[in-house]
Order: C-alpha cells, then structure tokens, then sequence
C-alpha cells in the first residue's frame, strides 16, 4: 500500500473516531456524565491517539530509504530547510513533536512544545494526565493538518 493510501485509510478512521468524541461529547454535555460514558470518552481519544501515532511511524518507516541512517524526523527537517521548504519545515517538526509526547508523555519534546507559542498543536499544561493526553487531538484540523503535513513531506521527499 502507497503512502498516500495509508494516509486516506488513516483518515477515514480519524474522521469516524472523531465522529464518536463528538457523539460522546455531546451526551456528557447533555447530561450524561456516567461514569462509563467518561470512560468511553477516554478510550476513544486514546484510540485516535493511537491512529495519530500509527499513522507517522508508518511514514517515518515508509520513508527511511530516502537516508542512510539516523533520526529521520530530523534528517528530513534538515533537507526542507536546505531546500527552503521552512513553513512545511517547521509544521513537520511541530507534529514529530506532538507525536513524540502522545508516545512518551513530558519530556524535551514536551517542553520544547510549550516554548513554542506559534505552534499548530494544543498542548496542555495541567496535572490530569492519568485520564487525558498532554496533547489535545480532538481539536478540529488536528488530524486533518497531520496527514495534510505528511503528505507533503512524501511529495517533497518522492520528486527530489
């Protein structure tokens, strides 16, 4: 399967659970705050997680022919910078962070987040991360702009 149609299958899946959240959303705010309907809640924004996290290792390791070795997040930011390709630079770079807190929670990808006011990405700075993710994937574009980011990473990588 090409990259753009694990993208596409990607997003549909996104587009389905984000659907969901939404539903679930709409009950809690309608009165519906048991217990299980919160926990739902949680699974199913893990579950996106999980599709946001999936979906940028596919690529990464789709990808790495394109170098030898080494950190391929940070092997590509590189080439688009020395291409000038600075906007499709940092938005990459924005995301390989949040993909990196969504897989190991506060860290220097975390922090370096938080020093970044500019950046397309939700970060939450509270204390409750037993039940929610230190980033918030439910915001509207977020999976959209993801896939959108790594598709123009592919074409950039596949016509050079």
């Amino acid at each position: 399967m090409s990259v753009p149609a694990l993208i596409a299958t990607a997003q549909a899946r996104a587009t389905a659970i984000e659907d969901r959240i939404t539903q679930i959303k709409s009950a809690i705010s309608n009165g519906d705050t048991s217990g299980p309907r919160t926990d739902e809640l949680h699974a199913t924004i893990a579950e996106l997680a999980l599709v946001a996290v999936d979906t940028f290792s596919l690529f990464e390791a789709r990808m790495q022919h394109h170098f030898r070795r080494g950190p391929f997040s940070r092997k590509l930011n590189a080439l688009l910078l020395e291409a000038g390709q600075t906007d499709l630079a940092e938005k990459f770079h924005h995301y390989y962070l949040a993909i990196n807190v969504l897989k190991h929670g506060k860290g220097a990808s975390y922090r370096e987040l938080l020093a970044i006011p500019s950046a397309p990405i939700v970060v939450k700075t509270d204390n409750d991360t037993a039940t929610e993710s230190l980033i918030d994937i439910t915001v509207p574009e977020f999976f959209d702009d993801l896939a959108a980011t790594i598709l123009a990473a592919y074409h950039f990588l596949e016509n050079r």
